[in-house]
């Protein structure tokens, strides 16, 4: 045993960033999520963050996160199994579950957390999980933990995903693990068909709709909305970081599981509880939703096709998303850097994913405009976009 040996593992290959020049992560970020947005001292144009409705800043949002510190303070200091279940807490759970049309909801620190200690609370040994071979990093690490067989199904492959489980009847139980949008691409999960493919099977549907909710569906009530799915007896999580403008996690299905999950999840026993700031927050940004969700998704859908024709335009290879995500095809990781480096030095900060995220030489740049971007700064995006693509 030698510690220096040890040390010696945690090395950090920095040799990417130092052949293009540029390193997009950490950031310094030294304002909120305004019309501009100020990054290492510099004015940026905003179209990295997943603010998708501009609610980030709002007077209103930060007025009710303002007024919940005044009466709870910044802390409840415990886990919601102890102190930490406020009045806040109660009916943001019975809001949420409302919002997205489902019988109970528990909320967690975050949509990671929910996704890690869901399936080793529910999932054994005797068990099948059958997941998208392209889902996010938190379902794949908590489908991992529960310690049961694993059988990764084609991208939004329904056929492969049916031959799968017409081999499968021997398991206890089978979960189907999906997203509902892709968001280094942008595509959909065709939803409806797996739960279809659930019903006639057996199995157990799961969707991870963080990028959803808040933003499709006529109300902004998510994939199960968008799809016109009724009386949905899976499980659904979502982010309460990216539409809904806040941080935390929440999972939501019928009360026997989310009863299950209050005594017997780990990761929301043993974590201390969303700070009132953040529950006063998210219920005042779902009370804006129900009200003016209308004219906020207008905007978003007319960036997207603004941003998404600038870059046709400028020439650049752009995946064909039916989310408010334009996501551009860049290949390998230096290309990647490249066109994100090009961005942020003419004041555009993007998104680039490189492999661990995608598949090898598969990289992304992901530009995401929200809704609360004025037209004039849209215009500006749109212009520098096509000069970038005419150099």
């Amino acid at each position: 045993m030698d510690r220096k040996e040890f040390y010696k593992r945690l090395w950090v290959d920095e040799s990417l960033a130092e052949v293009t020049g540029y390193n997009p992560y950490y950031l310094s970020v030294n304002s909120g999520l305004n019309e501009r947005l100020l990054v290492n001292g510099c004015k940026m144009i905003d179209l990295a963050s997943n603010n998708y409705l501009g609610l980030a800043t709002d007077t209103r949002v930060k007025q009710a996160a303002i007024e919940a510190v005044q009466k709870y303070g910044v802390s409840l200091c415990g886990t919601p199994i102890a102190t930490g279940y406020i009045d806040l807490f109660q009916r943001l759970e019975e809001e949420l579950s409302s919002f997205v049309g489902l019988e109970r909801t528990v909320i967690l620190p975050s949509c990671y957390q929910a996704n890690n200690g869901l399936f080793s609370c529910l999932a054994g040994s005797e068990d099948l999980i059958v997941v998208d071979r392209l889902v996010h990093s938190s379902l794949i690490q908590g489908i991992k933990a529960a310690g049961c067989k694993i059988r990764p199904f084609l991208h939004n492959n329904l056929n492969h995903l049916e031959g799968i489980l017409q081999r499968s009847s021997s398991y206890r139980q089978v979960f189907v693990v999906t997203e509902s949008v892709f968001s280094t691409e942008g595509s959909l999960a065709p939803f409806k068909e797996i739960v279809e493919l659930c019903e006639k099977y057996g199995a157990m549907p799961i969707i991870d709709d963080s990028h959803g909710i808040g933003v499709l569906g006529k109300s902004g009530q998510g994939i199960l909305e968008e799809q016109k799915i009724e009386g949905y007896k899976g499980i659904y999580t979502a982010s309460l970081g990216k539409a809904l403008a806040n941080s935390g996690g929440m999972i939501s299905g019928e009360k026997r599981v989310i009863d299950f999950l209050k005594y017997y999840c780990s990761h929301l026993v043993y974590s201390t509880a969303l700070s009132p700031a953040v529950l006063a927050g998210i219920s005042a940004v779902l009370d804006i939703i129900r009200v003016e969700f209308a004219g906020i998704k207008h905007r978003l859908n007319s960036y997207q096709r603004q941003i998404h024709e600038s870059l046709s335009e400028g020439g650049f290879e752009v995946a064909a998303c039916e989310a408010p995500i334009n996501s551009i095809e860049t290949g390998s990781k230096e290309v990647t850097f490249i066109l994100a480096q090009k961005l942020y030095d003419k004041g555009i900060l993007s998104t680039p994913f490189i492999e661990p995220s995608v598949p090898l030489n598969q990289g992304r740049v992901r530009l995401i405009a929200g809704a609360g971007l004025s037209q004039g700064t849209v215009n500006e995006a749109v212009a520098i976009i096509k000069r970038i693509g005419a150099s």
